[in-house]
């Protein structure tokens, strides 16, 4: 078992790495990332390329790893992508029931404001506060997305058999 470092402030990357257990060399040799190249990584003297993110969320079973990189360190991603939480399945699944009672409590309205393909300055408050309803809809599909590729990264999910039954 690799030792735990004393460093007190670790960036996402070398927690990842030390709670997979894996030492640099460990890393090195899963990711096909060269140790020097990681521990830059690992020490924030060095950014993390996409193909990094990737190859580590994958020997670390971690796929949170990739969208965190996207929301925080891509220049695109932090414009595009929330940073995702990671949560428990009841959790998530109140929480889409919760966006979606409070979507279809707006539904007519939203029809209303589309109707005309203008949105008029009387509606523009209400045509915000639903598009804010949608993203907190997206985030939430998003993190049942997250929760489901942590399962898979964890073996308590069949990916195979996931993937026959969603084709």
């Amino acid at each position: 078992m690799p030792r735990k470092s004393t460093r007190e402030k670790k960036n996402i990357y070398f927690r990842s790495r030390e709670e997979a257990n894996m030492t640099r060399a460990q890393a090195s040799e899963a990711t096909f990332i060269s140790e020097s190249r990681i521990e830059k990584i690992e020490y924030d003297q060095l950014q993390a390329n996409p193909q990094d993110v990737v190859a580590m969320a994958d020997a670390y079973k971690k796929p949170s790893l990739c969208n965190y990189f996207c929301a925080n360190d891509c220049e695109i991603g932090q414009r595009t992508v929330p940073e995702l939480k990671v949560q428990s399945l009841s959790r998530i699944v109140l929480s889409l029931l919760d966006n979606l009672n409070d979507l279809n409590a707006e539904k007519d309205r939203l029809i209303k404001i589309a109707a005309d393909g203008e949105i008029t300055p009387d509606e523009l408050a209400d045509f915000v506060a639903i598009k804010k309803e949608l993203s907190e809809l997206s985030v939430t599909a998003d993190t049942l997305q997250l929760w489901i590729d942590n399962m898979f990264a964890d073996g308590k999910l069949d990916k195979k058999e996931y993937d026959r039954l969603n084709s």
